[in-house]
């Protein structure tokens, strides 16, 4: 797979402020920017997962902990389907 790296430049009083390493902030950085394109509906939830560089649990993790679902259905969608299985 190729890749691209895109740099971001962040004063050393930051990551001192922040007490972590620039892996730490790369890693965090890379999974804001994976769970705000999976949210804006850009990125599937494969691709945010490969994204942010973490498993899938923890992708999944990060998105209950900043309160985004992991779909996108609604409560009316699964009752009409509910109802669908329910005829059959």
């Amino acid at each position: 797979m190729d890749s691209v790296t895109i740099p971001v430049e962040v004063s050393k009083d930051i990551l001192i402020s922040l007490n972590q390493s620039e892996q730490e902030l790369k890693s965090r950085f890379q999974m804001a920017i994976a769970i705000s394109l999976f949210h804006e509906g850009k990125l599937t939830l494969g691709k945010a997962i490969q994204l942010s560089g973490t498993s899938r649990y923890d992708f999944e993790k990060s998105l209950a902990k900043s309160k985004i679902s992991v779909s996108d259905i609604d409560v009316d969608q699964v009752i009409s389907d509910v109802n669908k299985i329910s005829k059959i």
